[in-house]
């Protein structure tokens, strides 16, 4: 079969769901990834793995009509030249215009990932209420026209569910993108005691908490890393790198940028730290398991699957970056208990978060075996 993997970020296509399109071509179907980014840019990197690739245009953060209309034109004229047999679509803008450019051209097997909701669905505010509306309205149309929808945690299928815009029998939930077990293995923790965040420079993902809380910290142990990985982003929480200055000018923290590879930083850390809002399931924090680290993060949809509070780290309330760094300093003080942790961190992974697993359920769900 002919299957389309429909993205609004292509580095998230490529980094967060190769292994799921691996595994499709694996059992002899042909792969079409569409996303935003150059072709030029990702064609041989796609290419290098059986995949063709084909930009789109995403206007990903904006709320302009006309340019959401220049998407859905877009995706329309590629499914009638196309006629994928399957569409696998995640990320709110592809999968909303990704399902009606289908159904438009009579293409009924359409499989969303609800991959976490963001702020719009969890903000406050009058503007926000009424994006939130057409957002719902436009998801309830793009549930109504695919087969099954999956879901990274049960808060946001029951907020589909309860809000009307899905049917409970659609749902499918999977435990996140999964963690490949092969590539990121248990190393030995380090000596030092130190901390790393990955992410987007967003103040969803808690990046302002983790500053703060690395603050606090190091007026008491002074001698502690703590490590950043991501890139700035275009989102309106966007953390802007006039506001991340000072911590870097204060040794505070040690920006990275991005990474291609974070498994280098992640065998630096000690402890892994996601102070997120909302996530589906946050995949940095299931590599940082794999690798065999204790995780902080916080008591929110999503990031709560990844931890058993007490056992392979802590779960924190959201926006406290207090509470964040008595548990940083509890991991200093209580280093003995870090290795079995981190065990346990792994031990997760093999039992729920493997990826294998995760994209068995995938492929079962797509009728794809």
């Amino acid at each position: 079969m002919k299957i389309v993997v429909l993205s609004s970020h292509t580095s998230s296509l490529f980094w967060f769901r190769m292994d799921m399109m691996k595994e499709f071509i694996k059992n002899g179907h042909t792969i079409i990834a569409i996303g935003p980014g150059s072709e030029d840019e990702w064609n041989y990197k796609f290419k290098e793995h059986d995949i063709e690739y084909q930009q789109i245009y995403v206007d990903r953060n904006g709320v302009n009509p006309f340019k959401d209309i220049k998407t859905i034109i877009q995706l329309h004229k590629f499914m009638k030249r196309e006629k994928p047999d399957k569409v696998f679509a995640y990320q709110a803008k592809t999968i909303i215009y990704g399902s009606i450019a289908a159904k438009l051209n009579g293409i009924t097997e359409v499989y969303p990932l609800v991959a976490g909701l963001g702020s719009i669905f969890r903000g406050t505010g009058f503007k926000n209420k009424i994006i939130k509306l057409i957002m719902e309205i436009q998801y309830r149309i793009a549930c109504k026209y695919s087969k099954k929808v999956f879901f990274q945690n049960n808060d946001d299928k029951s907020e589909f569910v309860k809000n009307g815009l899905l049917g409970e029998e659609k749902a499918v939930i999977i435990n996140g993108s999964g963690v490949n077990l092969e590539k990121f293995k248990p190393v030995k923790l380090p000596q030092e005691n130190t901390f790393l965040f990955i992410g987007r420079l967003i103040k969803d993902k808690g990046i302002m908490e983790y500053l703060e809380a690395c603050k606090i910290v190091k007026t008491k142990y002074s001698d502690i890393r703590c490590l950043l990985v991501g890139p700035y982003d275009s989102n309106p929480s966007a953390l802007k790198p006039e506001e991340l200055k000072p911590y870097i000018d204060e040794e505070i923290i040690e920006y990275f940028g991005e990474q291609k590879d974070v498994r280098p930083f992640i065998v630096q850390c000690s402890t892994y730290v996601l102070p997120s809002y909302h996530e589906g399931t946050p995949k940095t924090v299931l590599e940082a398991m794999a690798i065999g680290r204790p995780i902080i993060t916080t008591n929110a949809p999503g990031c709560r699957e990844t931890v058993v509070d007490g056992v392979n780290g802590f779960l924190v309330p959201v926006k406290d970056s207090y509470k964040i760094a008595e548990r940083m300093i509890w991991m200093i003080e209580q280093k003995e208990e870090l290795e079995k942790m981190g065990q346990e961190s792994r031990r997760l992974c093999e039992e729920k978060f493997d990826v294998n697993k995760v994209n068995e359920v995938i492929l079962k769900t797509m009728g794809l075996y």
